[in-house]
């Protein structure tokens, strides 16, 4: 059985498929790629079917990471599906829980910072409306996570087994 994980940001177009790529080396590396499965959406439908924005692609491929994304909305639907669903900040991780249909779902949603403890705060900024440094901004956040997240992914593998 697959454990899945999907990162939700707001038009997903940035953080989130920035996040989803970054965490799929992480796991390709940890040598996890056949077990865990990873995706993003957004909270809103702006942009369904479109691309990435093209500064996240620009910084996901200078910093040698893949890339290669179609938005999508989240629907609450899909929670029985996920193990966890990743706010990148609080504004999505209020959202999906208010959408939730109940306490088991509403516990998959989680912060991405909440997995650096190294993070002066839990929001990872959007940086569509700034210049290509927000987008490295949002990559640094994103990489200093992603230890305590595949920590957190390895626990929830060794408790189904």
């Amino acid at each position: 059985m697959s454990y899945r994980i999907t990162f939700v940001c707001t038009g997903n177009i940035c953080r989130s498929p920035m996040a989803e790529w970054v965490f799929r080396h992480h796991i390709t590396e940890a040598g996890l790629a056949d077990t865990v499965i990873v995706d993003s959406s957004g909270t809103e439908g702006w942009h369904h079917g479109k691309p990435a924005d093209h500064r996240t692609d620009a910084t996901l491929r200078k910093h040698g990471y893949a890339t290669g994304h179609a938005a999508r909305p989240f629907d609450a639907r899909w929670f029985p599906s996920y193990d966890l669903v990743i706010a990148l900040d609080s504004d999505h991780h209020r959202e999906l829980r208010r959408r939730a249909p109940d306490d088991a779902s509403r516990a998959k949603v989680r912060l991405l910072r909440e997995f650096d403890p190294t993070a002066p705060d839990l929001d990872v900024p959007d940086p569509y409306y700034g210049e290509l440094d927000g987008f490295e901004d949002v990559l640094r956040m994103i990489e200093s996570a992603t230890p305590g997240m595949l920590d957190e992914v390895r626990r929830g593998l060794a408790e189904r087994a």
